[in-house]
């Protein structure tokens, strides 16, 4: 999990935030609302897939590109939070330069009687190490609410994202979702937020990248947002 003092410096940042708006983060329900990394999402008129959930913080991330009017629902229409900040300079077309930034990520703070939990549809925990950075050809997985979870390596590493190859799949609704490796049976550690395609690969935005991203948008020094505790 998120555990460093940055991402606590985040979450009471745009807790507050919310409030100054009027949006309370609590809504009542009959039964609490699950909240997990993989899970469809909706914003307006955009779908898309959770990317990382701190049930601790009651804060989560997708992709900032899935933004929309405030409000954050589930596939049913239930409330399960609202959007806080996010960064989102994805380039129209179909192109890009490899050493072009990309910045894409949304932070929700999570309503107060929701059940949250970090785990991914398929039974596995993914918890956050955002010192951690992937290498071509490393082994990494990625799971959206249309492709499911698809496997293959890391293509290319650029400037703050990453491609895939391999076996790694998307389509439309998949953006946000989680790109992770896993060790065996230990629980799976996050390291991008899927962000689109790129001529024939899959792309992300890193997960080190969107780290750092958090604690220059909360002014949070940069030595506060190492690896977590």
């Amino acid at each position: 999990m998120l555990r460093g003092l940055a991402m606590r410096v985040f979450a009471a940042t745009v807790i507050s935030a919310t409030l100054a708006a009027g949006l309370s983060p609590t809504v009542a329900s009959a039964d609490p609302v699950p909240v997990f990394p993989g899970m469809e999402i909706h914003q307006a008129n955009q779908v898309c897939t959770l990317g990382y959930v701190d049930p601790g913080l009651k804060v989560a991330f997708t992709a900032g590109h899935c933004r929309g009017s405030g409000a954050v629902t589930d596939k049913d229409g239930n409330l399960i939070g609202h959007q806080a900040v996010y960064r989102d300079n994805t380039p129209n077309g179909s192109t890009v330069s490899a050493d072009q930034s990309i910045a894409d990520y949304e932070a929700i703070v999570l309503a107060g009687d929701v059940m949250a939990n970090n785990i991914l549809p398929g039974g596995r925990p993914l918890e956050s190490e955002p010192g951690l950075a992937v290498e071509p050809g490393e082994a990494v997985c990625h799971f959206g609410i249309i492709t499911g979870e698809s496997c293959g390596t890391v293509e290319r590493v650029n400037n703050g994202w990453f491609t895939m190859a391999q076996g790694v799949v998307s389509q439309k609704g998949d953006s946000g979702g989680p790109v992770y490796v896993t060790n065996g049976p230990a629980p799976a550690r996050i390291v991008g937020i899927f962000n689109s395609v790129w001529g024939q690969f899959p792309a992300a935005v890193s997960w080190r990248t969107v780290s750092q991203q958090v604690r220059e948008d909360v002014g949070a020094p940069t030595s506060l947002g190492g690896p977590p505790a």
